[in-house]
């Protein structure tokens, strides 16, 4: 996976949410956002794979506590298709986090880490970020 958009001091707080849009190439294999503390503290992984690790058309998400990894959850529904445009939303609260996807899919991935504001974001892989918004 190649590396894209790193973003650090986004001050994402309780409440509020991040809105990403981009393209998914063509041919892709999987795309990977991470919002956290830090590269070390993630508290949604969020990975899209369309072939990869035995996974296909699968969403993965996990959260890494002190460079730690936590268990996978895995989402059935994969509203995404190669060459696309697509927008993901995402809303941080102190218990979960609920992730928005296109088609009107969504589901919640545990706060598994108590996170208050989220600092650090970043992408990889098979997308190219068009865009970023805090709400």
């Amino acid at each position: 996976m190649s590396c894209g958009l790193v973003c650090t001091n986004i001050g994402l707080k309780a409440g509020k949410r991040v809105g990403v849009k981009g393209e998914i190439s063509a041919g892709a294999k999987s795309f990977v956002l991470n919002l956290g503390k830090d590269p070390s503290s993630i508290v949604l992984h969020f990975n899209a794979r369309f072939d990869v690790h035995g996974d296909v058309r699968t969403i993965v998400c996990n959260s890494k506590d002190k460079g730690e990894w936590g268990a996978e959850q895995r989402e059935s529904a994969f509203p995404f298709q190669e060459g696309s445009q697509v927008e993901i939303f995402i809303t941080h609260d102190m218990s979960n986090l609920t992730i928005d996807l296109p088609n009107h899919h969504q589901f919640k991935f545990p706060n598994r880490l108590g996170l208050k504001t989220i600092d650090y974001m970043n992408a990889e892989g098979d997308f190219t970020i068009k865009s970023v918004h805090l709400e």
